[in-house]
């Protein structure tokens, strides 16, 4: 009989992921050679990520970030569950992923997938490997990149005993680390959708205009009055999306813009990813 206990089993679980059933069975063939039962739960789990339901869905995960001479790069990776979201093995794999995405300049996630990571090994195959030795579907979801004069980020835990599961860049023509740190907790917590209303298409203005006027008609707004309510709820739309026009997260008696003015900063581009939003 293989010679393991409960915390070899364990050991394999952090180290890969993979369920307790399947570790067990594992170490059990290994003869309880942890490393060598990697090697079966690998072997085993490409012949069931081949067969896998293409339709099981990743709404786990984390978000990594990295800062690096003006360059910020923003990096999604999802899992179907909590557990293997903060497994050492799938932190470890978003690690590598990350820094393939720095390495090669990744902006998409084709050309992160594409990528090798060493000759003839690219990330689409590390990623294979890992749905076969973890034993769920992994994706990489978004990938961001910015360049600018300054770059901040901003990585929030929902959970404390999770990974991060939002992250922040934000572009900057200077360097005011702290006022640029503020607004990216700032757009961590608020979510807005654009830096500025001349981001906004205009397709997107003139439905809300429309709904605006359609609403306030059901109202029973009197028709002189509309075109002023209409342009008051426009701009309320402007208020809740745009960056800039947000009511300050930390001073929300003044717009994000009126701080960034305030400290002689430009904020020339953003990117935020909530893990499955």
């Amino acid at each position: 009989m293989a010679n393991f206990g409960a915390a070899d089993v364990k050991r394999l679980r952090d180290q890969t992921g993979a369920g307790m059933m399947d570790c067990k069975n594992a170490l059990a063939e290994a003869e309880g050679d942890v490393d060598r039962a990697v090697e079966v739960l690998r072997i085993k789990g490409a012949a069931k990520a081949a067969r896998r339901d293409a339709g099981r869905t990743t709404s786990a995960g984390l978000v990594a970030a990295r800062v690096d001479d003006g360059v910020g790069t923003l990096v999604e990776i999802n899992s179907e569950t909590d557990f293997v979201a903060k497994s050492e093995a799938f932190i470890a794999l978003a690690d590598r992923v990350l820094d393939q995405a720095v390495r090669i300049g990744a902006a998409d996630v084709q050309t992160l997938l594409d990528g090798e990571i060493e000759p003839g090994h690219t990330v689409r195959d590390l990623l294979t490997e890992a749905n076969a030795t973890i034993g769920e579907k992994i994706e990489i979801r978004r990938v961001a990149r910015l360049e600018a004069p300054h770059i901040a980020s901003y990585l929030h835990r929902t959970s404390p005993d999770l990974p991060p599961q939002i992250g922040v860049l934000v572009a900057t023509d200077t360097d005011a680390e702290g006022v640029a740190k503020d607004v990216a907790m700032h757009i961590a917590a608020m979510s807005p959708t654009y830096l500025t209303r001349d981001d906004v298409p205009a397709e997107v203005v003139a439905t809300e205009r429309r709904i605006a006027e359609e609403t306030a008609r059901e109202e029973g707004k009197p028709e002189q009055a509309l075109p002023r309510i209409v342009e008051g709820r426009v701009n309320g739309f402007f208020k809740d999306n745009v960056l800039l026009e947000q009511p300050f997260a930390k001073e929300n008696k003044k717009t994000v813009q009126q701080v960034l003015k305030e400290a002689g900063v430009n904020a020339t581009g953003f990117a935020r990813f909530k893990v499955g939003a």
